[in-house]
């Protein structure tokens, strides 16, 4: 069948990798050290696989709301939006 139905960059192919190794390192880090749920600002409890997924979300949520808000504006900010969030979700929520 191939590849030709999907624009393959280099820019899609790191998305990928980066995805695959956030997945790889959350399931090795769920063998070393069990996850523990924990009740932070979001007042309910969370799991690391809670917060991973809820920071992937907020981060579309994030980069959709950019492009229709800042238009032509590069992706850059959005992408620093996003690991702010996420880096805030991971230490709070």
């Amino acid at each position: 069948m191939g590849l030709s139905w999907m624009a393959w960059t280099w820019q899609t192919a790191l998305f990928f990798a980066l995805l695959l190794a956030t997945l790889v390192v959350m399931t090795l880090l769920a063998a070393l050290r069990p996850e523990t749920e924990r009740i932070g600002i979001l007042g309910l409890p969370t799991t690391r696989g809670d917060r991973l997924f809820l920071t992937l979300l907020g981060a579309a949520f994030i980069h959709l709301g950019w492009l229709a808000l800042a238009g032509d504006a590069p992706l850059w900010g959005a992408s620093i939006l996003s690991l702010l969030f996420g880096a805030a979700l991971f230490r709070w929520a």
